[in-house]
């Protein structure tokens, strides 16, 4: 039967990379699915030129995770009215309007209460310690999941990655580039770096295998065009990498039962 999966981000492009293929699989099987996010991501990064002379990049990104959406087959998209608080240490981390600095029970009945207008049966979030310490994703966790107490929904997954699985992947990515004398993209991250990052393999209780939705997943990280470009990583990556690195979503369904091992998010 039907339900209404909401999945709950930081910033815009974060629904495409970490639960594109899961969004897209749900709305293809009749699933209600419904993006919200906690801000509209304006201390991205963005190169010169990008923005027109009087758009800001608040706009700009929130018209492109609309535009992803629709990519995806998700029904809504809602904002819960926050500022970026930028990475850690930033100084934006101190803005009263920060969502890092929202009170974190005034935040949840934001999101609780569209939880209860939405019925939702699943809510995603992030783990909690926000996959690499950003401090929105820190806050998606702890927001997300009071709200999911206050509206008493059933199933709560935490969005993260198989830490070990991606770190081959990045390695892979790079003796592959090596093999074909393909110059590696700049932002590819150090695999070095991931060492405490995400989660262990052994936590996770949930990997859904999205293999046969990354077209929609690259095309929805396309429409990311302010922050993602043509020569990013996820983008020039060759096909095969892209499939081992982002064929498969991973999450921590919270309250599961010890042992469990499940391969989606809906019963």
């Amino acid at each position: 039967m039907a339900g209404t999966l909401v999945c709950f981000h930081a910033h815009p492009d974060d629904e495409a990379i970490q639960t594109g293929g899961s969004i897209a699989r749900a709305a293809s099987e009749g699933h209600r699915v419904v993006l919200v996010f906690a801000t509209r991501g304006e201390l991205g990064e963005v190169d010169d030129g990008v923005l027109a002379p009087d758009e800001t990049l608040g706009d700009r990104r929130s018209r492109e995770c609309v535009a992803a959406a629709e990519i995806l087959g998700a029904a809504r998209v809602a904002f819960l009215g926050y500022h970026d608080s930028g990475m850690a240490g930033d100084a934006a981390n101190d803005d009263p309007a920060a969502f890092w600095r929202a009170d974190v029970d005034e935040a949840a009945a934001r999101l609780a209460a569209l939880l209860r207008e939405e019925s939702a049966e699943v809510l995603t979030v992030y783990d909690d310690h926000g996959g690499y310490h950003h401090p929105d994703h820190i806050q998606v966790h702890r927001v997300g999941v009071r709200a999911a107490a206050l509206a008493g929904t059933p199933r709560v997954y935490e969005a993260t990655v198989d830490r070990e699985h991606f770190i081959e992947a990045l390695r892979a990515s790079a003796a592959l580039a090596d093999e074909h004398g393909v110059e590696i993209p700049g932002d590819l991250p150090d695999p070095e770096e991931w060492a405490d990052h995400f989660t262990p393999s052994a936590l996770i209780t949930t990997r859904v295998d999205v293999s046969d939705r990354l077209d929609q997943k690259r095309a929805a990280l396309r429409a990311h065009g302010s922050q993602i470009g043509e020569t990013s990583f996820f983008l020039s990556m060759p096909d095969e990498v892209f499939a081992l690195a982002f064929g498969t979503e991973w999450f921590i369904r919270r309250n599961a039962p010890e042992g469990t091992r499940e391969t989606w998010l809906f019963d």
